[in-house]
């Protein structure tokens, strides 16, 4: 397990006994309605690992014995920008919003980019003083988890911008994008073998809170990527190009987790086939059949770790009955975020009691 003394050991056993294929599904159950980010007086809080990590500190608190499967975590927010300012991107920090990146470089400025010291970059000196702080800060029971690497595609197109289109339909620059590749793939990986170093983390497992206030112990993936610009490509496409070089990220990290936002269910059944890819998380449900994701993450034992669509008007009692039914009928296993919830606290306690009784195997 990991060495997190003030981590509640029962929920590590409980996380452990889940990836091993026993026990019920897990639910995450937050204690309150909360925006995805705390963005009030952002930009100052990304210049400040002190006030970053008041910020997420204050999100996390209130995780500490509440009645759900989550481990309360922290991160330093610093956006999608994190990798490829690292790279010399540009960034600017709009009130109100999260980074934005900068123009796109030029491709000389790409291949400079494999001389950059990561550990010195600006970016990475907030995350390794955000982690210091959080350290001494003594609150043992909350668990610090990476900075938004996002995924080796995804950096790429930061790196290259629109450019990178037009390039993927030109056969004359498959090279190029061969090479645009490697680079962002090495970005990557430096990145997140620097910030598994700052928590103690070991290569092939981790702790993740993937954006929010509440995690999961992954005990056979080291790592998580954000492949949200892969949906505009075609199933053609991703199999050239996407799914080898996620597979080449994987590979040190014992497997990965993978986020995207948008619709591509191409993109779903192809992930889910990876041996590499432990768990799925989906930024947009709602534009997907819930039994549908649910069957094919179970044919491939692909844990989905996401957010489901709820009914119009649905309870939080029949939401999570209507869904542990489809996770028995399917055989799927879920680390399931609820969008339904109640408020009160000894509702929420019956709500994850009732879904490990409805999703127990």
């Amino acid at each position: 397990m990991p060495s997190r003394p003030g981590i509640r050991s029962e929920r590590l056993a409980a996380q452990d006994a889940f990836w091993r294929g026993s026990g019920p599904s897990l639910i995450l159950i937050p204690p309150a309605q909360q925006d995805l980010y705390d963005l009030d007086n952002y930009p100052a809080k990304f210049r400040s690992p002190r006030l970053m990590w008041e910020s997420e500190i204050r999100r996390a608190e209130p995780l500490i014995g509440w009645p759900t499967d989550g481990l309360p975590t922290v991160r330093p927010n610093l956006g999608v920008i994190f990798v490829p300012a690292m790279a010399g991107l540009g960034y600017r920090l709009p009130e109100g919003s999260m980074p934005w990146p900068g123009e796109p470089l030029e491709r000389e400025a790409i291949r400079a980019a494999l001389g950059a010291d990561i550990r010195r970059s600006e970016t990475m000196r907030l995350a390794e003083e955000f982690y210091a702080i959080h350290r001494q800060s003594g609150m043992d029971e909350v668990a610090a988890y990476h900075a938004d690497t996002q995924g080796v595609f995804d950096i790429a197109h930061l790196l290259n911008g629109s450019a990178i289109f037009y390039d993927l339909a030109d056969p004359g620059q498959a090279e190029w994008i061969e090479e645009l590749l490697g680079i962002s793939l090495e970005l990557y990986l430096r990145a997140t073998r620097q910030l598994k170093a700052f928590l103690g983390e070991p290569d092939r497992s981790m702790i993740h809170g993937h954006g929010t206030s509440q995690g999961v112990w992954f005990t056979a993936a080291g790592a998580r990527l954000a492949e949200d610009t892969a949906t505009l490509l075609s199933p053609a496409m991703i199999d050239r190009w996407i799914l080898p070089v996620l597979e080449r990220a994987a590979a040190p990290f014992g497997g990965v987790f993978v986020h995207f936002c948008g619709r591509h269910p191409a993109l779903l059944e192809r992930l889910c086939a990876l041996d590499a890819v432990r768990a799925i998380d989906l930024g947009n449900p709602e534009q997907y059949d819930s039994r549908w994701v649910l069957e094919r993450c179970a044919r491939t034992r692909t844990v989905l770790y996401s957010r489901l669509a709820a009914e119009a008007g649905e309870t939080w009692e029949h939401y999570a009955q209507r869904l542990a039914g489809l996770v028995r009928e399917t055989g799927a296993r879920v680390i399931l975020r609820p969008v339904v919830f109640p408020r009160e606290r000894a509702e929420c306690a019956a709500m994850r009691d009732l879904w490990h009784e409805w999703t127990q195997c």
